[in-house]
């Protein structure tokens, strides 16, 4: 297959230089490329595979693969590869002719190589691989709506315990009362309750702030109306529940 003139090289027909193109984006997940017409022309293997991956924009002009497409070389000679530094791409994962797997890396030496970004050709078409933090991102994400979902219609559903609806009363389709199935209440105080143990203890009170010293004894003796208008720090985090309030004893 003809290659594309490189950038910075004059065109056919003896016009001024092409303008390189740009370099592609590191998040370019959102877009997909597909050449048909080249699909109906030539076989997608292994041999051609990066001529075709060369036609998308995910393509980088600037990378090692290119210099040897310029001397007639293989574009994936990993001999001739591990001899350059600089960006490159290696074809990682072949299943033909449906699956194409591309990585593209940072070469500072024969066996020294970083990871940068990941591409694969399904079917002809041509994505970009999401990184995996934005993976486990979208997954977290998930899962925590359907947390929150759950929790919302379980508390919703323990509100209604012997609560008559009074709007289901004037209708006639639905039924005044609301069945409540108690093996379904069982079950969700039992969730809650593993939920709950699972859970790391409170954490402890925070610490009084800098200058604040403790009311002397002599003021707790002082009557309920002259404390109203008080400020004291509470001896423990008003959040953590303390128990039921002590009665005073006559």
């Amino acid at each position: 297959m003809a290659t594309p003139p490189p950038p910075g090289i004059g065109n056919f027909e003896g016009g001024p230089p092409l303008a390189a193109p740009q370099p592609p984006g590191t998040d370019m997940t959102g877009i997909c490329f597909r050449d048909q017409l080249w699909l109906n022309t030539y076989p997608l293997d292994r041999n051609l595979v990066f001529d075709y991956f060369a036609l998308s924009p995910f393509y980088d002009w600037t990378c090692n693969n290119e210099q040897l497409r310029m001397r007639s070389i293989h574009p994936l000679d990993l001999s001739q590869l591990s001899k350059m530094t600089g960006i490159e791409y290696m074809l990682n994962e072949v299943m033909e002719p449906h699956l194409f797997v591309f990585r593209k890396q940072k070469r500072d030496g024969p066996e020294k190589v970083t990871p940068m970004l990941t591409y694969y050709i399904l079917d002809g078409s041509i994505y970009q691989a999401p990184q995996l933090c934005n993976v486990f991102a979208a997954r977290v994400s998930r899962a925590l709506y359907y947390i929150s979902k759950a929790f919302t219609t379980a508390s919703s559903k323990l509100e209604k315990i012997g609560y008559v609806d009074s709007e289901n009363e004037s209708e006639e389709v639905k039924p005044a009362k609301e069945t409540i199935d108690f093996k379904e209440v069982k079950r969700v105080d039992r969730i809650l309750a593993s939920l709950q143990r699972k859970l790391p203890p409170a954490p402890p009170p925070p610490p009084f702030p800098e200058g604040y010293v403790p009311a002397p004894a002599s003021e707790a003796e002082k009557g309920p109306e002259s404390q109203q208008g008080e400020l004291q720090q509470p001896a423990a985090d008003p959040i953590i529940d303390q128990g039921p309030a002590k009665r005073m004893k006559f």
